[in-house]
């Protein structure tokens, strides 16, 4: 076997990429060449067409609505392939078969195997050009999801859509989460051009579904499926779930025919993302057979799904006494949602633990956070060289503009101590900290990565 290392089998899979001393930047539609992924995939001796493929996009909760459009089409009886990202730990997390990961044995192998195939593309690659280490992925999933047995794939678009590798795969159901400004410098300036990325994902003669959507980014989202001739469903107001309730780990809502269901996911927001999962999986399921849709067997398999849904690490809440909750908040608008999610469950003192790279806006999420916070915790993290944090000094200047109970510790677990001193047995830590703390965080806590 080529690969006998998970950084071995790595260093491989963004060799092409690495290799560049000035990688190409700017908007996905100049920079981003999925090409290299399409041939690969046509000369990987793959089954493309032996199953059922929903793409998923947005701009926030394409995550969570695919790990729950995967369970409920498990719980439907189906052998599900899932493919996401990023990872939290494991490189693994990101391709699973009803919920488990992929084992390093068989990603080690699998990438061994499909090695000659990437070496030659990489042969006609010219300076400028790199495969995309999402398109490598991709083929692992792909492979790995012929030999499980996969009759669904549900794959997460990296960025964008349009020029997004799992864009190559032939896919007759997309799915759409919120669309809102993001990644301008890659997508562009304005919700019509980020809209018309994501919409990119529609395929002649499909299917696609959206949670409300600005007027504009509908517009698009339209435009694009009739020059498709694609069907396009946007769920209005009257679609969405009713909220019933919290639980201890989820909450409780009503929806139709379905009834009173049970989501294990924190946030509010979820429930449009769980009602969007709900409308694909039935579109889905009605061309994969089973179990008839208009059973009481189909009812009840969407609910015990919604209660089964896992998605560690986003608005997840890691214990009681103190009560602890992370989320991978760390921008502005995601910073509101998180607070609005745990207002109603929230206990004083709110001391709020903050990891915010210097990439993002980190003087506004500071004071996002500020204004929700009874003390404030500023931490950083060493695992990404890529991902940086502010100093301690910078740090804790910027901070006490906003609120004047804030501390500072260089590592997660330091960070941790101070925060549990200031909340004691009976308030909230807040964790809204970056990918490689959220990720150290399942750590700490002993989260079960390998199945959800």
């Amino acid at each position: 076997m080529r690969f006998e290392t998970e950084q071995d089998a790595i260093t491989y899979i963004f060799a092409t990429r690495d290799r560049m001393k000035n990688p190409p930047r700017g908007l996905d539609e100049t920079v981003r060449d999925p090409s290299p992924t399409r041939r690969m995939l046509m000369h990987a001796g793959l089954n493309l067409e032996g199953r059922e493929y929903v793409i998923i996009t947005g701009s926030k909760g394409k995550g969570s609505t695919s790990a729950i459009t995967a369970k409920l089409l498990e719980h439907l009886g189906h052998t599900v392939g899932l493919l996401t990202s990023p990872h939290l730990i494991h490189w693994y997390e990101r391709i699973r078969v009803n919920g488990r990961m992929i084992d390093k044995s068989d990603f080690l192998r699998i990438l061994s195997d499909l090695a000659p195939v990437i070496d030659h593309e990489a042969t006609l690659l010219s300076e400028n050009q790199y495969i995309s280490p999402q398109g490598i992925f991709l083929l692992i999933a792909l492979r790995y999801f012929d030999e499980k047995g996969v009759n669904a794939a549900v794959l997460e678009v990296g960025r964008g859509g349009r020029f997004d590798d799992v864009s190559m795969v032939p896919n007759k159901l997309s799915l759409f989460t919120p669309i809102i400004m993001e990644h301008a410098q890659y997508l562009g300036d304005s919700l019509e051009r980020i809209a018309w990325h994501k919409s990119g994902i529609i395929k002649t003669g499909g299917y696609a579904y959206s949670v409300p959507q600005a007027a504009d980014v509908l517009k698009v989202l339209q435009s694009e499926a009739d020059s498709q001739d694609a069907e396009f469903y946007w769920l209005s107001s009257l679609d969405m779930p009713t909220f019933l309730g919290q639980t201890s780990t989820g909450q409780r809502f009503k929806l139709g025919r379905y009834g009173e269901c049970e989501l294990s996911l924190l946030g509010r927001y979820q429930l449009a993302n769980a009602a969007l999962a709900i409308q694909g999986v039935g579109n889905m399921h009605a061309r994969l057979k089973g179990i008839p849709h208009a059973s009481p067997e189909y009812v009840q398999a969407i609910r015990s799904g919604l209660a089964d849904v896992r998605w560690p690490g986003r608005l997840h809440k890691l214990q009681d006494s103190p009560q602890v909750i992370v989320d991978g908040a760390v921008n502005v608008l995601s910073a509101r949602s998180f607070i609005e999610s745990v207002k109603d469950r929230q206990t004083h003192p709110v001391v709020t633990v903050l990891g915010v790279p210097t990439d993002r806006d980190y003087p506004a999420v500071y004071e996002t956070y500020a204004q929700n916070s009874d003390a404030l915790v500023i931490t950083s993290s060493t695992i990404n060289p890529r991902i940086t944090f502010p100093d301690e000094e910078t740090a804790l200047t910027t901070a006490r503009a906003y609120h004047n109970d804030v501390q500072y510790a260089a590592t997660l677990p330091a960070a941790l101590e101070l925060a549990y001193a200031k909340a004691g047995t009976e308030g909230t830590i807040l964790l809204a900290v970056a990918q490689p703390l959220v990720g150290e965080s399942m750590m700490i806590w002993n989260v079960d990565m390998t199945q959800i």
